[in-house]
């Protein structure tokens, strides 16, 4: 397995350097964005590690730049950026997960396999979820509803399809941070409800039915009345 680091910060790279290398993956370094830009776009990776505060171009730049070439290819966010605003921030440009500095190696290890495992399943035809007039095209991460396209961001569909495939069950935030993000955040942070006001804006917001309610006090469900 070849993985990118682009990271500034010596010490952080050689720690992760060091750690990958002795669980047997190949590591390549880029010490700025504008040598990770390259990197990647030239090079096969089976996952990259960014941080966000790099010279050259941010890591949210970057970030978006690798995905709209690479959709396929993981991104883990390293950085120390960690209020609720970063994490979203660094989500909605396209990472699909989010560590924050100082943070042990155990963990950063554990996400890489989480999500070297959910990038390694291949569909071999359309999967379809119908809930209404709602449809999610599990194969091509497609949504529409009453067949117009819903463009959605990759964390958002991730949380759809999380709740579709739970149809009419109650899921706790701590179920949906957990499924969804593969991590478990401070429960104090309100990721969960700011990414779930992000859907309703996107998929309820114009139709007269509503598919995602709020169960007070527990958590959230998508259903048909």
């Amino acid at each position: 397995m070849n993985l990118l680091i682009v990271e500034d910060e010596p010490n952080v790279v050689s720690v992760i350097s060091r750690g990958l290398t002795e669980e047997g993956f190949t590591v390549s370094v880029a010490p700025d964005g504008l040598i990770g830009e390259q990197m990647a776009k030239n090079n096969h990776f089976d996952l990259i590690i960014l941080d966000i505060m790099l010279p050259g171009i941010n890591g949210l730049e970057l970030c978006k730049i690798i995905k709209a070439e690479k959709p396929n290819t993981p991104i883990i966010m390293l950085t120390a950026l960690g209020t609720t605003e970063n994490v979203v921030n660094g989500l909605d440009n396209g990472a699909d997960d989010y560590l924050i500095k100082p943070f042990k190696f155990a963990e950063l290890f554990a996400r890489i396999r989480t999500l070297l495992r959910r990038y390694s399943g291949i569909v071999s035809q359309d999967q379809i979820i119908n809930i209404a007039d709602l449809q999610i095209n599990i194969t091509a991460k497609s949504v529409k509803r009453s067949n117009t396209e819903i463009i959605l961001t990759a964390t958002e569909y991730r949380l759809l399809e999380y709740m579709a495939r739970n149809k009419s069950k109650i899921l706790s935030r701590i179920d949906i941070l957990e499924n969804v993000w593969d991590i478990d955040f401070n429960l104090g942070t309100n990721v969960v409800d700011v990414y779930v006001n992000y859907l309703r804006k996107k998929v309820d917001k114009n139709s007269e039915q509503k598919l995602i309610h709020t169960a007070v006090g527990l958590g959230y469900v998508l259903k048909e009345k």
